[in-house]
């Protein structure tokens, strides 16, 4: 079952390789947009925070899963250890734990989307490999 589950994810990943370079960096975005846009289609503040914390939760859980994989590169675990360093200040932020304040309740509109420019402006300077980000992709699915 495993070996079933493992070869599918290859076969998929690389089918999807031949998406394109952008395919993997616009689904990551794509997660933060949509959560971005659950955050404020709801009105409930703990539903709100919920939705955010799982959204990082589930971004982190994937990028351990990835960076766990024989498949990934010394420069893409460094690639994604600096993506797990951006979504640990996001989720910081979000409770107020290591010295940040807490987003307050009528701020998390505009703090689901200081999320999403912050994970663009991390695309822009972490480098990690098209392979490596349609597997995060494919955990993401998998996972959510």
């Amino acid at each position: 079952m495993l070996t079933r589950r493992v070869l599918g994810i290859i076969v998929t990943m690389f089918v999807l390789v031949q998406v394109g370079n952008a395919g993997g960096t616009d689904r990551i975005q794509k997660h933060f947009n949509d959560t971005a846009s659950k955050v404020k289609a709801t009105t409930d503040p703990v539903q709100k925070r919920e939705i955010l914390n799982k959204s990082l939760q589930t971004m982190t859980k994937a990028l351990d899963k990835v960076q766990s994989s024989p498949l990934i590169s010394k420069e893409d675990r460094a690639g994604i250890d600096q993506y797990k360093a951006v979504i640990q200040e996001n989720q910081d932020e979000l409770t107020g734990s290591n010295g940040y304040e807490r987003v307050p309740d009528a701020q998390l509109n505009a703090f689901s989307d200081y999320v999403v420019q912050n994970m663009e402006q991390a695309d822009q300077t972490i480098t990690i490999g098209l392979v490596t980000a349609l597997l995060i992709v494919i955990i993401i699915i998998l996972i959510a």
